[in-house]
């Protein structure tokens, strides 16, 4: 009886052991796949948010390159020139970004002229080493931060004729700055920081100006692609950050939490359950009965917690089989596509791929499904409930090899508005911000593009009595006018030309494939006409006129002789009209 009674304890207490062995293996093996889910997506959304922010400082340099490029040429470069001192602070005026001041510093580093009489960083200030790092890698340049007064500063430089025309922000009131704040959260601090560590935008404004952990500087300066970096702090607190570099001028994004928050629930309820199985194996002595009966317990609230943390989650989570056929999908895609809980379950995830990605996409699944441990991240369009296409970031990891998943998980995050918006500040740094027509760097593209290939016909058009129009209505009437214009100009001209304003009171009109004199002077003297018919501005009806400057560039022409050729013969046609009234031309 005792014997019989000894091998039933010994074997009680060999299952328990047996089977504690493999829970233990089973919830470590699906918070492995989870933590890979977590860290995959988190780094994919700092690289998005760094390459975001990155490209808002390049925005800024194509700014200020843009001046350089329109006004270089006017430029004097004399000491304190009181006209390049004007230009200056015109152009500091309606900067997006360079509000603060501008200055212009000669190749040795003096300062030759600026907006403003203080509150500049010394040209000796050690924060501009990356400034002129980029510049003598032929790129924009990009300072550190700089503390002038108490106020944190950055600049950015680009070449003007012999010199450096340098902009200055205040960090704390930039685009960028903006743009961080809005990423505030409870759980995360998230910052953007020069080559040395300096704070230079931050979702906790107080710390702008502040150096960050010297763990996460020497980590910055070491990797070549985004990742995490564990470090404590002085108080022994466990810290996790996601780190993005390769910002211009050796900026770096970084995204930082307590390891506590970053693992989460996940992690919690995953110890809990390990100590539930060593409770429960001290407890052999209860027998097999019993402690099946509290392991199916506790391994279904492990899969309901677990379950819980996908239904809840903003993203669309998903799990696929080779075959690319939906096993699982998260409830929030009925939120993000439309559809109707559980109705995608059983059909193939490319039915909802837009077919413009459709094939392309099916190609890298493939690959994918034939690498194990293989991730992918991508953006492609997906199709909702009502045929509309939205954009999506995606990131898949092939876990068909894991016993706890056994499927490729995707992960899927909307970012049509994320693309709307790079695309907003795309479109308004190649349009002009008055009228909504091709600037002068749009129009130039489209002229480089054709004349390889074909003949254009350029007319180069300039208000006539503009500037009076200004002087007696004001600079609000005059802009009403330039819009009514452009608008006239916009509907005269063929779907396949280019109108664009240049400067000023003066427009482009590019007539593509057109080498025939006769046709361009037809258009011609439908932009007269247009000009000639009277403007109604704040109630009153305006008249000016318009000259009109023909050049037929042949292919092959170089695109800047082209247009200076249609510039010139628009001055002469100017010049003949405005001859017996002494009328000067009006430039930007």
């Amino acid at each position: 009886m005792r014997l019989r009674s000894g091998i039933a304890v010994a074997v009680s207490v060999v299952v328990l052991v047996a089977i504690g062995v493999v829970g233990v293996l089973v919830n470590r093996s699906a918070l492995q796949a989870a933590d890979r889910v977590h860290r995959a997506d988190s780094v994919a959304l700092g690289t998005n948010n760094g390459t975001l922010a990155g490209q808002m400082q390049l925005l800024s340099a194509q700014e200020l390159s843009d001046f350089a490029e329109a006004i270089g040429r006017g430029l004097t470069l004399g000491r304190d020139d009181a006209a390049d001192r004007v230009k200056l602070r015109a152009f500091a005026g309606k900067s997006a970004f360079f509000g603060y001041g501008l200055a212009i510093v000669s190749r040795k580093g003096e300062v030759l002229n600026a907006t403003r009489a203080g509150g500049l960083p010394a040209v000796t200030d050690p924060g501009y080493a990356t400034l002129h790092a980029g510049l003598r890698a032929g790129r924009p340049g990009f300072s550190s931060v700089m503390t002038v007064g108490g106020v944190a500063l950055a600049a950015v430089g680009v070449p003007v004729k012999t010199a450096i025309l340098v902009g200055y922000t205040n960090v704390a009131a930039t685009q960028l700055q903006a743009f961080v704040a809005r990423l505030s959260a409870d759980t995360h601090l998230t910052t953007v920081v020069d080559a040395e560590g300096r704070v230079g935008a931050t979702s906790e404004p107080a710390l702008i100006g502040r150096t960050i952990d010297p763990t996460l500087i020497a980590a910055a300066h070491e990797m070549r692609a985004p990742d995490f970096v564990e470090y404590a702090t002085p108080d022994g607190t466990r810290m996790i950050a996601v780190v993005v570099p390769g910002m211009p001028g050796g900026w770096t994004y970084v995204r930082t939490q307590t390891v506590a928050s970053f693992d989460g629930a996940v992690h919690r309820r995953s110890q809990t359950l390990n100590l539930a199985m060593l409770a429960m194996l001290l407890a052999g002595v209860l027998g097999i009965l019993i402690f099946a009966y509290r392991a199916l317990i506790t391994r279904r609230r492990a899969d309901e917690k677990f379950r819980a943390l996908f239904q809840h989650a903003p993203d669309m989570v998903a799990v696929v089989d080779a075959d690319g056929k939906i096993t699982y999908s998260s409830p929030s895609a009925a939120g993000l596509l439309g559809f109707e809980p559980g109705s995608l379950q059983g059909s193939s995830v490319f039915d909802v791929v837009h077919p413009q990605d459709r094939n392309q996409l099916q190609a890298q699944f493939r690959d994918l499904v034939g690498e194990r441990d293989g991730l992918l991240r991508r953006e492609c369009r997906m199709i909702t409930s009502d045929g509309r296409p939205r954009w999506f970031e995606f990131t898949a990891s092939n876990q068909l090899h894991n016993p706890a998943l056994t499927g490729v998980v995707i992960n899927a995050r909307d970012v049509t508005q994320a693309r709307a918006f790079q695309e907003r500040l795309a479109h308004e740094a190649r349009h002009d911000s008055l009228t909504g027509l091709p600037n002068r760097r749009r129009m130039r593209d489209a002229l480089g593009e054709t004349l390889p290939t074909d003949g254009v016909a350029i007319l180069y058009v300039d208000l006539n009595g503009f500037k009076p129009v200004n002087d007696r209505y004001g600079h609000n009437a005059g802009d009403e006018l330039l819009r009514q214009f452009a608008q006239r100009l916009s509907r005269a001209v063929r779907d396949q030309d280019v109108v664009s304003r240049v400067g000023g009171d003066e427009f482009v009109i590019l007539m593509p494939g057109v080498e025939n004199e006769a046709t361009a002077r037809a258009m011609a003297d439908r932009v007269r006409a247009e000009a000639d018919l009277p403007f109604e501005i704040g109630g009153e009806l305006v008249s000016v006129g318009a000259s009109v400057g023909v050049n037929l560039a042949r292919p092959d022409s170089d695109p800047e002789d082209a247009l200076r050729d249609a510039d010139q013969t628009m001055y002469a046609v100017k010049q003949a009209v405005a001859a017996p009234r002494k009328v000067g031309r009006h430039r930007a």
